[in-house]
C-alpha cells in the first residue's frame, strides 16, 4: 500500500511539473538603453516610449516566436561610464541577447564593444558615428546595428534634392570648421553636388563657438549669386547666419541637416529654407500615420492631449520593430541567426523602407522639410 502512494506521490509531482512547464511563459528580454537622467533626458523619454510602443504591440499580437517580450529599461545617461555599467548589467545580471540604443554615440561605442564581444545584437535608433558599427581597423562589428543613416548621408541626400528638384546649378557652402558632424555633411554635400554636375561657387568656414558675426562670407556669399546655400549646423548658427543673410538681401535659398530641427529654428530667419531630417509626421505614408495615432493614444502631455512623437521616438519604434521583425524571420532567439536575419531585412519603416549595407548603416531615404510661413512643413521623401 505504501508502494502503491508512493508511486502515485511520484506521478502527481511529475504531472505538476509538466504542467508547470507547460504554462509557464516563454519570454524574450529586450534591453531598452536610454538617457532618462545626464544632458539629455528628453531624448531618454522619447527612445523608451518609442521603443515600449513597439514592444507592446507585438505583446498584444502574442509577442514573438510565442515568447512574451519583457523590457529592461536601464539608463544609460548619454555619457560612457553610465552606459558601460547598463550594458554589463543587462547582459551578465538580466541575461539578455538584444539591445535597443543607446541614443549617443559617445554612449553606443563603448555598448558595442561589449555587447559585439558578447555576441548580443545592439540597435541603436539614434547614434550616428560611423564608429558604433565599424572597429578601429575598419571592420564591420558582425552584431552591431543602426536604425538612423549616418551623418555624412544627410550631405548626400541634400545635394540630391538640391540639384534634382531645386534644379540648382551651383552652391555656397558655410561650415562650421571645428564641427566634425558639419564638416561632414558638407564635404558629403560637395561630393555628391559636384559628381551630379553641380559646381562650388564659394566655401568658407568659420568657429561655430566663437563667431556671431558672418557679414564678411555672406558679402561673398551675395556677391557669388549662387542657387542655394548649404549651411549644415546646429540652429542656433542657422539663427545667426540667415537672419544676417536677410539683412543683407540675399535671397537664396539655404539648407541643412537635423541640427536645424528645433522648436527654437527662427522660421522667419530661415524661411524659405529645407533641412533633411529622419521623419516628419506630415508624412502621409501609412506607416507614419499609424504610428502617429498608436503613440498619441499611448502617451499625452500635460494637458491630456495626445503627444507628437519627435524624430527620437519615431526611430526607437523603427528599431524596436526591426529587431523583433529580425527574430521572428530568424526563427530562433539565436543572436547569429539574428545577425543574419538583420543583414538580409527589408523593412516598411516610419522612418523610410529599410536595408542594411555591408557596415550595418540603414539603406533608405531622408524627409526634407520646408521653413515657410512660419513653420516647418514637410516637403518630400528622398533617396539617393
Amino acid at each position: 500500500m505504501k508502494r502503491f502512494l508512493s508511486l502515485t506521490a511520484i506521478v502527481l509531482v511529475l504531472m505538476v511539473a509538466v504542467i508547470g512547464c507547460q504554462q509557464a511563459p516563454k519570454v524574450l528580454k529586450v534591453a531598452v538603453l536610454a538617457p532618462l537622467s545626464g544632458p539629455v533626458p528628453t531624448f531618454g523619454v522619447s527612445t523608451r516610449d518609442g521603443a515600449l510602443l513597439a514592444i507592446n504591440e507585438w505583446n498584444a499580437k502574442g509577442g514573438v516566436l510565442n515568447m512574451k517580450i519583457t523590457p529592461v529599461v536601464e539608463d544609460s545617461q548619454c555619457t560612457p561610464d553610465p552606459a558601460v555599467n547598463a550594458a554589463n548589467k543587462v547582459i551578465n545580471q538580466d541575461k539578455v541577447h538584444y539591445i535597443v540604443g543607446e541614443v549617443c554615440s559617445k554612449a553606443s561605442i563603448p555598448i558595442s564593444e561589449i555587447a559585439n564581444a558578447a555576441k548580443v545584437i545592439q540597435i541603436s535608433p539614434t547614434s550616428t558615428n560611423t564608429a558604433v558599427t565599424v572597429d578601429k581597423s575598419g571592420a564591420t562589428k558582425a552584431y552591431i546595428f543602426r536604425a538612423c543613416f549616418i551623418d555624412p548621408f544627410q550631405g548626400k541626400v541634400g545635394a540630391t534634392f538640391a540639384f534634382n528638384n531645386l534644379k540648382a546649378k551651383n552652391a555656397f557652402i558655410m561650415f562650421d570648421q571645428s564641427n566634425d558632424y558639419v564638416k561632414g555633411l558638407a564635404e558629403a554635400f560637395e561630393a555628391t553636388f559636384t559628381q551630379l554636375g553641380g559646381k562650388i561657387v564659394g566655401k568658407e568656414s568659420y568657429d561655430g563657438a566663437k563667431d556671431t558675426d558672418f557679414s564678411a562670407i555672406l558679402t561673398k556669399v551675395k556677391g557669388a549669386k549662387p542657387d542655394i546655400v548649404y549651411l549644415p549646423d546646429y540652429y542656433n548658427v542657422v539663427n545667426l547666419a540667415t537672419k544676417q543673410a536677410k539683412a543683407k538681401g540675399i535671397t537664396a535659398p539655404f539648407m541643412g541637416g537635423d541640427g536645424w530641427d528645433s522648436s527654437d529654428l527662427d522660421t522667419k530667419a530661415s524661411d524659405g529654407g529645407y533641412y533633411t531630417n529622419h521623419y516628419s509626421p506630415d508624412d502621409q505614408r501609412a506607416e507614419v500615420q499609424n504610428f502617429l495615432k498608436a503613440y498619441g493614444a499611448a502617451y499625452k502631455d500635460d494637458k491630456n492631449n495626445p503627444k507628437v512623437p519627435d524624430a527620437l521616438a519615431a526611430l526607437a519604434y523603427d528599431a524596436t520593430n526591426l529587431l523583433l521583425t529580425a527574430i521572428k524571420n530568424a526563427g530562433a532567439d539565436n543572436t547569429d541567426k539574428v545577425k543574419a536575419a538583420m543583414e538580409g531585412i527589408s523593412f516598411d519603416a516610419v522612418s523610410g523602407k529599410i536595408t542594411y549595407d555591408a557596415q550595418h548603416n540603414p539603406v533608405k531615404g531622408a524627409v526634407i522639410l520646408k521653413v515657410t510661413g512660419g513653420k516647418v512643413t514637410f516637403n518630400s521623401f528622398v533617396a539617393p
